[in-house]
């Protein structure tokens, strides 16, 4: 069973349901994020675990961790999820994450934009494990998209998309099924 956790409006969790992946749970940082409503429609459990609401960030990992635990979660994956995970949270469950660089290039939030003021031809996607680092977990898979003449963010982002939602559930899929293996991290 798979446990979401979300930011934002849930492109990513919506191409995991799309998939017929077996979603127990989506977990949120954000009250009101757009992914919350994706697992409303589709009937999955759902709870946001705001950080401001807890002592520290590994309290609120703890309680996290235990809520994804009781809907019976054996591999969480982060589908625009924007919160470092602590080292107690990663040792309960495989971790994946979903990137839009070609890691090691261009880690944390604004990938996008830092591919573009590199001026680079070709940026990508990631699915790595995540370790206690920034971006910084083994990777699973990769893939090239091109950076085309006049690309925006909003653009580039639009392919990055297409082949995230492709690549991240044919990982969790791989995962779950025994094909790959969670590293020891």
């Amino acid at each position: 069973m798979i446990g979401v956790l979300v930011s934002g409006e849930g492109t990513n969790l919506q191409a995991l349901l799309d998939a017929d992946l077996p979603i127990a749970a989506v977990a949120s940082n954000v009250c009101g994020a757009g992914a919350l409503e994706r697992a409303a429609q589709a009937s999955v459990p759902a709870a946001v675990f705001e950080l401001a609401d807890y002592a520290s960030r590994a309290a609120r990992d703890e309680t996290m961790a235990d809520w994804l635990a009781e809907h019976s979660v054996e591999l969480v994956v982060c589908a625009g999820y924007m919160h470092l995970l602590t080292p107690p949270f990663l040792a309960r469950f495989p971790v994946l994450n979903v990137h839009p660089s070609l890691l090691p290039a261009f880690p944390g939030t604004r990938a996008l934009e830092a591919a573009l003021d590199a001026g680079v031809s070709e940026t990508g996607v990631t699915v790595h494990f995540v370790d206690a680092g920034i971006d910084s977990g083994p990777v699973i898979v990769q893939e090239r998209v091109p950076v085309r003449p006049g690309d925006t963010p909003d653009t580039l982002r639009a392919r990055i998309h297409e082949v995230e939602h492709r690549l991240l559930p044919a990982a969790a899929r791989r995962l779950l099924a025994g094909a790959l293996r969670s590293p020891a991290l």
